[in-house]
């Protein structure tokens, strides 16, 4: 006769059969696990045991390392984040360089961009952060590669720095990222074009837009 075991409400292929591992391979790990789980059950039944099942290992191994869920969960966000390697793109025009990354950007962190947006609505609600909190929490010590474009076209003459503010330094991105939340998906390359040619261009050009390629 067989035995049945009671539903734990957790699917039991989630949680792997403990394994020895240290030091950083061990961090990953966890962090990968975290990431899992949170995609899996969302914020509001995220716990450190979750992980802890997921990851094959115990919460005390999770404790040592993070405090509580809150912390976790902004070092598993920077630890995916960090997975999506950008290049600093060097065409030898502004357009070609904010084109390029805006292209990479778009096709790597879009998932992330929808999990920000969705699954971590609790989230921002049971720590009163906002998505402008947690972003800056996670890029903390990150050099900026959209900053390095802006100065390099500066330094060649392309750019006005009389026309720069931080907003409109920001707005490439700020416009990429809304529509990756809005849409949870890669952004089409003709928006990405548009944005650069008819937005952003008009704003900072030192002369007339010179017109490229896409």
């Amino acid at each position: 006769m067989s035995v049945s075991t009671p539903a734990t409400g957790r699917d039991q292929r989630s949680s792997p059969p403990a394994r020895r591992r240290r030091g950083a391979a061990l961090e990953v790990a966890l962090l990968e696990a975290a990431w899992d789980e949170l995609c899996a059950v969302g914020y509001p039944a995220f716990t450190l045991d979750g992980v802890a099942a997921r990851a094959g290992t115990s919460r005390p191994v999770i404790a040592r390392r993070w405090s509580d869920r809150i912390e976790l969960v902004v070092a598993a966000i920077r630890h995916r984040t960090a997975l999506a390697v950008l290049e600093l793109p060097d065409t030898g025009t502004l357009r070609g360089d904010v084109l390029a990354l805006l292209r990479q950007w778009s096709a790597s962190v879009s998932e992330i961009a929808g999990m920000v947006s969705f699954v971590l609505a609790d989230y921002f609600e049971a720590t009163g952060l906002s998505p402008s909190d947690l972003r800056e929490r996670v890029l903390s010590g990150t050099p900026s590669r959209m900053a390095a474009i802006i100065q390099r076209a500066v330094e060649r003459g392309e750019i006005d720095p009389g026309r720069l503010s931080p907003r409109i330094a920001s707005l490439p991105a700020d416009l990429v990222r809304h529509d990756l939340i809005m849409n949870r998906a890669p952004v089409p390359d003709d928006t990405l074009v548009e944005i650069v040619d008819r937005l952003f261009l008009p704003l900072v050009l030192a002369g007339p837009p010179k017109q490229g390629q896409a």
